[in-house]
């Protein structure tokens, strides 16, 4: 029987938000090319909203192996925010919760596989 190629369901859900301000943001790659900030080579990217701590993102994608970075997009600019020393200044995570030191973790330590019918994920915001 031949693996189904047609969307999958993936439910992205984001824990640890500290503000209700925004909306959590969420990009999906499907490579390292543009990971984790540059949205423009993301295969999907968008606010979502939340209530509470939490949010539940589904997405319809194909079989396959990707990486998501969420954010906690208080402002609404879609983008990671930093102070003078380059620290950031919202809430942020990655796929798989890898440890983040002082940069953003690898395609490949970030990257999980999503499979039909469903693939579900939690990511723990983190904030610095």
């Amino acid at each position: 029987m031949a693996a189904p190629s047609g969307p999958c369901t993936l439910i992205i859900h984001v824990d640890g938000f500290r503000s209700q301000k925004g909306d959590a943001g969420i990009s999906l790659f499907t490579s390292a090319d543009g990971w984790p900030e540059n949205n423009d080579k993301a295969f999907f990217h968008g606010p979502n909203p939340f209530s509470g701590t939490s949010a539940v993102i589904t997405l319809h994608v194909p079989p396959g192996r990707y990486a998501i970075a969420a954010l906690a997009d208080t402002n609404g600019d879609h983008h990671m925010d930093r102070n003078i020393f380059g620290i950031p200044n919202k809430g942020f995570g990655f796929s798989n919760n890898p440890k983040v030191f002082l940069t953003a973790p690898s395609f490949d330590k970030a990257a999980l596989p999503v499979v039909c019918p469903v693939t579900q994920t939690t990511i723990h915001l983190l904030y610095r």
